[in-house]
């Protein structure tokens, strides 16, 4: 639920800002939230325990998700939600896969039908709906960046499960957050992007710092998910936030859904909730 709405209120906020800086503002948000929950919680002592091996899961896993966080919130910018979206979303494919490589969860027949049913709706969902909606993004660039995203949320998903083990989720949520706020202000810095902070609309600060909050609450929830179940399991049903987004969309954007890519949703949901039950 937090995903979604960090994508809607996202989008509004990115309208007349550049994305890589957004997301910098956007995590320092976060990182107030992630800490301020360390503390609430009395977990900060925990950091003198955590294993040479859960820092650096942990320090990757914050990598990956700076990468992925630049890579989406830049394709939300260029591309129509109902597109960007499905297409980060199906990181739970990739997610899968290396959860059997890495961490041997298992594949089933269930969880292959599951992913076959992800992937062909994800590719409905992403043709063409008319020139109309395309005219901003018809070089195809928020493709690419959207399709970087899925990869390394898919990456964030697995170095962090390993990265957690041990480790308080709150705790590690704080440190993986860090991580990517020295990251994004990096980009920043290097893009020059840092000159524009000051003129940024109030209206377009809220949205942001607001996406950041639903992101800080996302990422509490899922973190904790993971470290409690398996990944498999946990990012199929992380991903079903992707209904609510579309269901956002329209009503915020007036983004419609053909035919086509309304049955790719029936599809995605479908595998879904398959790979969530099994």
């Amino acid at each position: 639920i937090f995903a979604a709405l960090t994508s809607i209120l996202a989008k509004v906020g990115i309208n007349g800002v550049n994305s890589t800086l957004a997301t910098a503002i956007r995590t320092v948000v976060v990182l107030v939230m992630a800490w301020g929950m360390v503390f609430v919680t009395n977990t900060q002592s925990g950091i003198l325990e955590i294993s040479k091996k859960s820092w650096i899961f942990l320090i990757l896993s914050g990598i990956a998700t700076g990468a992925s966080w630049l890579c989406y919130f830049k394709a939300l910018q260029l591309g129509d939600v109902n597109k960007v979206v499905p297409i980060d979303k199906s990181s739970t494919i990739l997610t899968i896969l290396l959860a059997l490589i890495f961490l041997q969860e298992g594949l089933s027949l269930g969880k292959g039908v599951g992913i076959v049913l992800i992937g062909v709706g994800t590719m409905l969902m992403i043709t063409r709906k008319g020139m109309a909606n395309q005219e901003k993004s018809s070089d195809g660039s928020w493709f690419i960046y959207a399709v970087f995203s899925a990869v390394f949320a898919s990456l964030t998903a697995i170095l962090g499960k390993a990265g957690i083990e041990g480790v308080d989720s709150n705790l590690g949520t704080a440190i993986r957050t860090t991580v990517v706020l020295v990251m994004a202000w990096f980009m920043v810095f290097v893009t020059g992007e840092q000159k524009k902070v000051r003129t940024v609309e109030k209206i377009e600060l809220l949205f942001i710092c607001l996406s950041g909050l639903a992101t800080g609450a996302s990422w509490l929830c899922y973190y904790r998910a993971l470290q409690e179940g398996p990944a498999s399991v946990v990012v199929p049903i992380d991903k079903l936030s992707m209904l609510i987004t579309i269901a956002f969309s329209y009503i915020v954007f007036h983004e419609k859904l053909t035919k086509k890519a309304a049955f790719g949703v029936v599809l995605i949901t479908a595998g879904t909730i398959l790979l969530a039950m099994m």
